[in-house]
């Protein structure tokens, strides 16, 4: 088996977290392939440069898991020809935006009533455990898709940490990944280069004053206590990876090895 070797890291202009999720070990001993399977935040700011670079890995897939209100907000992909765009929002449009507006203009007397105590994180695990629960359609559409013929595939959503994240991990353990490894790389999206830039309106002061980025830090963090609220979620809810996979998202065995076959050496 050839071992491939990784290419340097790109400077994407406007394009956050991109990173190729190559070289992850399996627990038997295998490894992600590289060039196979892509993460990033959203591609609606990449330059004509991105472009280019996005253009030239033979992607065959985009996953978009924004909403209507993130696209709003952003604005759609780029677009990079011969390469599928497929948009499966793993939040409702409506859901939240409220909160968010809140996030966005709120004083701090808000953010210590919505966020402060712990409420920022609980939001957070919440939100993981409902996807897991809630989003199976499109976790199923995602790893069928793969194991047919969409890959290369590049996932992402507004930051890449969180709805990517998950279909990035639920992917993972589709291919027995080392759950250790799956975690670590959620974890690289807290890279300072990697991190999503937080919008606040106002003076620049008081919008983003010490105590404000510290109650808005777990909303923005990627924290290994939430990817792990969702493989607790995959337990209570199934009994286990293979039962939710089989059960929970009509994954059958052979499909599961040709999705090995596809994306691992």
């Amino acid at each position: 088996m050839t071992q491939q070797v990784p290419s340097t890291e790109p400077e994407l202009a406007g394009v956050r977290n991109f990173r190729d999720v190559g070289g992850l070990p399996t627990v038997d001993g295998r490894r992600v392939r590289y060039g196979r399977l892509f993460r990033s935040g959203h591609l609606a700011h990449a330059t004509e440069e991105d472009a280019a670079f996005l253009s030239s890995l033979g992607l065959h897939t985009i996953f978009d898991f924004r909403n209507a209100g993130d696209q709003k907000l952003e604005g759609p992909d780029v677009e990079l020809p011969g390469v599928r765009n497929v948009n499966l929002p793993l939040t409702d449009p409506a859901d939240g935006s409220e909160f968010w507006k809140m996030v966005r203009d709120g004083d701090v007397e808000q953010l210590r009533g919505h966020l402060g105590d712990g409420k920022a994180a609980n939001r957070m695990i919440g939100s993981y455990r409902t996807i897991v629960k809630e989003r199976t359609a499109e976790h199923s559409h995602v790893l069928h898709a793969l194991a047919e013929d969409s890959v290369p595939a590049l996932m992402h959503c507004a930051a890449g940490k969180d709805r990517a994240g998950l279909s990035i991990a639920v992917t993972l353990l589709a291919l027995d990944v080392e759950r250790d490894a799956i975690v670590a790389d959620y974890l690289e999206s807290n890279a300072t280069h990697r991190r999503y830039k937080v919008r606040r309106n106002g003076s620049a002061e008081a919008a983003r004053s010490p105590e404000v980025m510290e109650l808005l830090s777990p909303l923005f963090d990627a924290r290994a206590e939430y990817l792990t609220a969702a493989f607790e979620t995959i337990e209570e809810t199934w009994g286990g990876i293979d039962a939710y996979l089989e059960r929970g998202l009509g994954v059958t065995p052979e499909q599961r090895e040709r999705l090995r076959e596809r994306l691992l050496d």
